[in-house]
């Protein structure tokens, strides 16, 4: 006997999105989450434009906007050279999005819409339920989830699981697929500010010698901070995150003139190291989308659109799996080849933007041509908004004049 058709672990935007495209298939869908919504979510909390297309898919666009986030025009990044690339969604490239501007807003706020949206399509959804691990038949192909509620252990049966618990998923680590990669090992401290000087309708990164720092109004007078640094800075952030932040902050006469009125609200988590990724998405019984399947680095803050776009991808190839034989597992490779199809070229634009952000001299040069040529910028915020292709800034003829340039300061 099953208990669903398929058993979703995680209600975030990967695990929401996916249940919404299934159960709107017609599949009995159950969600899982260890937390009670509306949860918060150490995040940069920034939706891209072509993110827009896939909320008002789900009926969840005008809900979000009405809740007052963040509209966002663009991106500005603030090489450690003082050269300011500046970006904006609707440039002069010749590509459109389904919207001109980018979301910012609260994950308690937007999870929790999200996950609404799941019922009303059909899907059932538990909470406060820790999925500690997998059920298996004896051919190793994953038939249900061990989950613990309420003290209790009990397991749940599905033709299909698919995991979308995030950078640390259970899923993926149980089924033997996650790897941590050896470069970028990075750590991010998050918080809200309220007051900062400067924030208006661009989210902006400020890429110094030893990390990034990353500001985003979200709405309702709300700024998002991030800042990331090194794996190796753990042990100096143990001691108190906060002070550490502050201090971060208050050592760059840049920064800390924004904040010089800021005020702090809430508290101050940590989440990380990044750079993960899962060998391939699927196995035998179960399929890894979101962060589950890949995490690289927050710098161009693309989790939420690749979390929901996975979703709507995976819903086609998981219902076809809900409801083939138990040991046909065709559905699931194709789901890995569009997942490759869709996500690879960003892939290898995270990286070498990565690269770019750990070398100062890389992201100096960069900026120094980008700050000259707001084509080429405009160009690079629209694939980082995920509706220029990414090929576009993958040619020759793009990437040689930001490798060989000489970077116009010391």
């Amino acid at each position: 006997m099953r208990d669903a058709q398929v058993v979703v672990v995680g209600g975030g935007p990967a695990g929401s999105s996916t249940a919404f495209f299934l159960a709107r298939r017609g599949i009995d869908v159950l969600v899982v989450d260890r937390a009670t919504f509306p949860r918060d979510k150490t995040c940069s909390e920034y939706l891209s434009p072509q993110a827009s297309r896939i909320l008002a898919e789900m009926d969840a666009l005008s809900a979000v906007e009405n809740a007052g986030a963040a509209q966002l025009n663009g991106m500005r990044v603030h090489a450690p050279n003082g050269s300011t690339i500046h970006g904006e969604f609707r440039g002069k490239h010749g590509f459109r999005g389904y919207r001109d501007q980018g979301l910012a807003v609260r994950r308690t706020i937007l999870d929790e819409l999200l996950l609404q949206r799941a019922r009303d399509a059909g899907a059932r959804v538990e909470e406060s339920t820790r999925v500690t691990d997998l059920v298996r038949a004896p051919d190793e192909r994953v038939t249900g989830i061990i989950q613990m509620k309420d003290g209790e252990q009990r397991e749940l049966h599905s033709r299909l699981v698919i995991g979308a618990d995030g950078l640390r998923s259970v899923v993926g680590r149980r089924l033997g697929l996650i790897r941590a990669q050896g470069w970028p090992r990075r750590i991010a401290l998050v918080t809200h500010y309220s007051g900062v000087d400067g924030t208006r309708d661009f989210g902006e990164m400020h890429v110094e010698k030893d990390g990034y720092f990353g500001i985003a109004p979200v709405g309702n007078g709300l700024v998002n901070v991030a800042l990331v640094v090194p794996v190796s800075r753990a042990v100096d952030i143990a001691p108190d995150r906060t002070e550490f932040l502050e201090s971060w902050i208050a050592e760059r006469p840049r920064i800390a003139a924004m904040f010089s009125r800021a005020v702090r609200v809430g508290s101050v988590s940590a989440t990380g190291p990044f750079a993960s990724s899962a060998k391939r998405g699927w196995a035998p019984g179960a399929a890894l989308v979101g962060d589950a399947a890949d995490f690289f680095d927050p710098f161009t803050g693309e989790g939420i659109y690749t979390a929901l776009r996975g979703g709507e991808i995976l819903a086609d190839y998981a219902a076809e799996a809900a409801r083939s034989s138990a040991t046909d597992d065709a559905p699931l490779r194709a789901y890995e080849k569009a997942r490759r199809a869709e996500f690879s070229g960003k892939w290898k634009v995270e990286r070498l933007i990565g690269a770019a952000v750990a070398f100062p001299a890389l992201i100096n040069r960069a900026a120094s041509v980008l700050s000259r040529r707001r084509d080429m910028a405009d160009l690079l915020v629209g694939v980082v908004g995920d509706f220029v292709p990414a090929r576009e800034v993958l040619r020759p003829g793009y990437l040689l004049p930001l490798l060989f340039a000489r970077s116009a300061r010391a």
